[in-house]
């Protein structure tokens, strides 16, 4: 099992999570990747993803800094 979670910063600092969960590699891919096409052009000043395994194994994590222009991961 792959937990996906994204975080979105507001302008006042305030984090909002969203946890989804998917059963397979791909399909947890897919919505990590998505999450990041929206943070791409997002207008939050922070907007990133997460995934990791039930285990609590780390896969991947990435984000978007609005200003800077760049993605970290």
């Amino acid at each position: 099992m792959y937990i996906i979670t994204e975080y979105q910063t507001a302008q006042d600092g305030t984090v909002a999570t969203i946890v989804t969960q998917k059963e397979s590699r791909n399909e947890a891919d897919s919505v990590y990747h998505t999450i990041l096409a929206s943070a791409a052009i997002s207008a939050l000043p922070v907007h990133a993803a997460s995934i990791v395994t039930n285990e609590g194994q780390y896969i991947d994590s990435a984000f978007y800094r609005h200003g800077d222009q760049q993605i970290d991961d």
